[in-house]
């Protein structure tokens, strides 16, 4: 009996022990409230860039050339592809690299735009039905035309003699819709009720032209007209 009273006890002192080993350690006291508490933040969630709003209105004369830029890059591309042909009298020129637009001018002759490699700058010509066309120099040889503008990015000639229809001899290209932009080599052309306005990257210079007339921007500012140009503007000093 005494034996089985010693076990007896013995497993009781161990049962004790046991517990208070597997006691759980005091919690940590609680940080003061007079302290500042600790901040939570949210997960950082990067917005989205905003981009600047596209231009409201087409630039008017003497704008920036900046906005010009950006009211020509706020139109709809369309592609270059389908503006390689010309067409006359029911006959179709393919142009290769060349390109061929026509803009619509309301009640009067549509705008027609041509490239050329073989011409100086490789310039963009168009023809348009200008209401006050500039007056021919003195002498001329050739028919005079005064609505023949020349856009070569350092240069814009408005009014030239020609002896022939030149590169226009093949007719004209497929229509530019209003809000379109059309981009080719240095240039992108966006035409517009407004007009057609056209920018050379190259040379950050720009041409609007319409039958009310033409207007330059960026580097562009007027020089003595030549022996063969009506008006003339220039980036030269």
């Amino acid at each position: 009996m005494r034996l089985t009273g010693l076990i007896a006890a013995v497993l009781l002192v161990a049962g004790c022990s046991a517990a208070r080993i597997d006691e759980p350690a005091p919690s940590s006291p609680l940080p003061s409230t007079s302290g500042t508490a600790p901040t939570t933040t949210s997960p950082t969630t990067t917005s989205p860039t905003t981009t600047s709003a596209k231009p409201a209105a087409p630039p008017a004369a003497g704008a920036p050339i900046a906005d010009v830029i950006a009211w020509v890059e706020s139109g709809r591309p369309v592609d270059p592809a389908g503006y390689h042909l010309a067409t006359h009298d029911g006959q179709t020129t393919d142009l290769n690299d060349e390109i061929a637009f026509t803009v619509p001018a309301g009640p009067r002759r549509a705008t027609v735009c041509m490239t050329s490699a073989d011409s100086p700058d490789s310039t963009l010509a168009c023809l348009v039905d200008l209401v006050n066309p500039p007056s021919p120099p003195e002498e001329i040889y050739g028919e005079w035309k005064g609505g023949w503008v020349d856009f070569g990015g350092n240069t814009l000639r408005v009014g030239s003699a020609h002896g022939d229809p030149g590169r226009f001899v093949q007719g004209a290209g497929a229509e530019l819709p209003a809000g379109s932009t059309l981009a080719y080599g240095d240039y992108r052309c966006r035409a517009d009720g407004a007009g057609l306005i056209c920018v050379n990257y190259a040379h950050r210079s720009a041409m609007l032209v319409s039958p009310n007339g033409v207007e330059p921007f960026g580097c562009l500012h007027p020089v003595p007209p030549s022996t063969d140009a009506g008006r003339v503007f220039s980036c030269a000093s």
